[in-house]
């Protein structure tokens, strides 16, 4: 592994670790993840980790260039991955319905499966956590079967309820909170994704797993969901 640096800002760099998305790349990034923020310290702004790359945002009076450059070069000298199965597991129960979940018979006429056979694919795999972004604890997740695999709404809605799951390309992931959104929208979960009053807001991180547990409207309800259809939320 030969990493990259780019730079992003005059206290900003790129650090580009792959060039593909994959499942194998997470055990890489979590051990790069842990090697920069030991190395940088305090001097160390942020880091924001994704499919391939981490943004590594340093304290410019602390740190010159050349110098990030350096500690970013010896964090990754000799790096090897985490074990895996080092992040939590968490299972988010899901009502698969059109009513909050008007994509299903999209993917279904896609994919040239039932609407069944859709929602069992869906949720018998188990996801890696990639990355947050988009919302405060939205979680990129993936990959999804390829026979899901289905391209972003061409108008994204104005308004996507929280807890909705969708899938975008060969992602998934949740909505956190209501915002706009274009990913093809197949359930709804109960689960609170985003609270202020947990530590680090997210329920999941990268490095994460995530199952999806097909449940019914009834146990959607008794675990707190809102069953509102999707086109009645205003």
């Amino acid at each position: 592994m030969k990493p990259q640096i780019e730079v992003v800002a005059i206290d900003c760099l790129m650090v580009r670790l792959f060039e593909v998305i994959a499942e194998d790349n997470m055990p890489w990034m979590l051990a790069a993840t842990r090697r920069l923020r030991e190395s940088f310290g305090p001097a160390l702004v942020d880091l924001v980790p994704s499919y391939t790359t981490l943004m590594v945002h340093y304290d410019l009076l602390a740190l010159d260039p050349g110098q990030a450059r350096e500690l970013i070069n010896q964090a990754l000298e000799d790096l090897q991955p985490e074990p895996k199965g080092s992040g939590q597991c968490h299972v988010l129960p899901v009502w698969y319905d059109l009513s909050v979940g008007p994509e299903l018979t999209l993917l279904a006429q896609r994919s040239g499966l039932a609407v069944e056979e859709v929602i069992r694919r869906h949720s018998q795999h188990e996801y890696q956590v990639f990355a947050l972004g988009f919302a405060p604890g939205f979680a990129f997740m993936g990959l999804v079967d390829e026979l899901l695999a289905t391209p972003r709404l061409s108008t994204p809605r104005k308004r996507v309820a929280a807890g909705s799951v969708g899938i975008a390309e060969r992602q998934t992931a949740a909505y956190p909170v209501v915002s706009p959104g274009g990913w093809n929208l197949i359930g709804r979960t109960p689960a609170k994704l985003f609270d202020r009053e947990r530590e680090g807001y997210s329920l999941m991180q990268p490095g994460d797993t995530v199952r999806y547990a097909a449940v019914s409207h009834r146990e959607f309800i008794n675990l707190g969901g809102d069953d509102t259809p999707l086109e009645a939320q205003v």
